[in-house]
């Protein structure tokens, strides 16, 4: 019979290190989970419909692609340029929701560091501003661990497992993660290259 640690470890995803804006709050069940953020900012909402449609439409796009190249490259433009605007409302977004926290975060899940603990199995409303892209998520999580930071009697180290991510996303989540491994790798390879 294994564990909570050996479940967490047997993960089959790539974890990342990263920096994200980062809310949550207490659940009492997933019916709950739109209406935990009180004063939900409608650009907060704007920005996870504008990924959630940017994702839906890739495949028209490989389809216009091949049929008509202009139209295609027009479109793509169009798309970076809708990006771009998304990005401005991203770091005003993110002034609202403080500093970024350092997080480890796969598709399965995320550790963070808290100033309180949190119960074993309490369910929480996570609200995540993942940047550059910017990729906002209201997602679902369950506690799965909960330790005291080693040093210090105030900090914890929260871990939370999604709970019921659509399709859609957790294939931004995997995109963001697999965006952030390159983004190190060619980081990496530029330091290895420099004298």
């Amino acid at each position: 019979m294994s564990t909570d640690d050996e479940v967490i470890d047997q993960r089959d995803f790539f974890r990342i290190s990263d920096e994200l804006a980062l809310e949550y709050r207490r659940l009492d069940s997933l019916d709950e989970l739109k209406q935990a953020f009180h004063r939900q900012a409608p650009m907060f909402d704007l920005l996870t419909d504008l990924h959630v449609l940017e994702y839906e439409s890739q495949h028209l796009l490989r389809q216009i692609s091949e049929r008509d190249r202009a139209l295609a490259h027009y479109l793509k433009v169009v798309n970076k340029r809708i990006d771009l605007v998304g990005q401005a409302l991203a770091m005003q977004l993110t002034d609202d929701l403080g500093t970024p926290v350092a997080v480890t975060i796969s598709e399965g899940g995320m550790s963070f560091t808290a100033d309180e603990a949190l119960e074993l199995g309490q369910l929480l409303a996570l609200r995540l501003v993942l940047l550059p892209s910017p990729l906002c998520m209201l997602l679902a999580g369950k506690v799965i661990r909960c330790d005291p930071v080693a040093g210090s009697s105030t900090t914890w180290s929260i871990a939370v497992g999604f709970e019921h991510l659509a399709d859609a996303q957790r294939q931004m989540l995997a995109r963001h993660i697999l965006q952030k491994q390159a983004q190190e790798i060619r980081a990496a390879k530029s330091s290895e290259g420099t004298p």
